[in-house]
């Protein structure tokens, strides 16, 4: 068995203006989306480092403090502010839980940023050792086996404070029984640096 790291992998580091960079970018290019159905595509030339360096994000909707939209990357492949925009774009038009986002509820809207580290693959024996292994409020959790795959931010530890809970609603996320376990199931940990208006 192969132990994880009891470091986190790197996460960035953004100051406040930064962050508030990132807010401004994404509720502009949900305005844009509103009148162009088009994700904004920002210039980099426009935005500082660390905002143009590769980094995956996810970007959260809010409305009436109920979820509205999420949508995000797991893999840094894109600079980070083309990924909150197009995160953002995708949040409020793309989320197949909802329908597309309207100008009035942008007037609403909360939007919470999430910008990820590197996910780690975390080798466990068994359930009981997975939970045993999370730490509530800091990990994110990516579970997959074969089609079957999904995600939880570490802010999900608000709604979902136990380690069980946690794992057993992952699963029904992914479309798996709540009490499944395989040797092919593969599990990844990362960590999230997030912000909201």
């Amino acid at each position: 068995m192969v132990l994880m790291s009891s470091s986190d992998t790197h996460t960035m580091r953004l100051n406040p203006e930064q962050r508030q960079q990132l807010l401004a970018l994404a509720r502009e290019s949900i305005r844009h989306a509103l009148q162009h159905d088009a994700p904004l595509r920002p210039a980099l030339a426009d935005y500082p480092p660390p905002l143009t360096e590769p980094a995956a994000s996810f970007v959260t909707l809010n409305l009436n403090q109920q979820l509205r939209g999420c949508i995000g990357t797991l893999s840094a492949y894109q600079p980070l502010v083309i990924d909150v925009a197009t995160n953002a774009y995708n949040a409020a038009m793309r989320d197949p839980r909802f329908p597309s986002l309207t100008a009035e509820e942008l007037a609403q809207v909360k939007i919470h940023i999430s910008v990820l580290s590197t996910p780690a693959p975390l080798f466990v024996d068994s359930e009981e050792d997975l939970l045993a292994r999370l730490r509530p409020g800091i990990d994110g959790l990516i579970i997959r086996d074969g089609v079957y795959h999904a995600t939880f931010l570490p802010s999900v530890w608000q709604s979902l404070p136990t380690a069980a809970d946690f794992v057993s609603h992952l699963k029904h996320k992914a479309g798996l029984p709540a009490h499944y376990w395989s040797d092919t199931l593969e599990i990844e940990t990362y960590q999230s640096e997030s912000f909201g208006d």
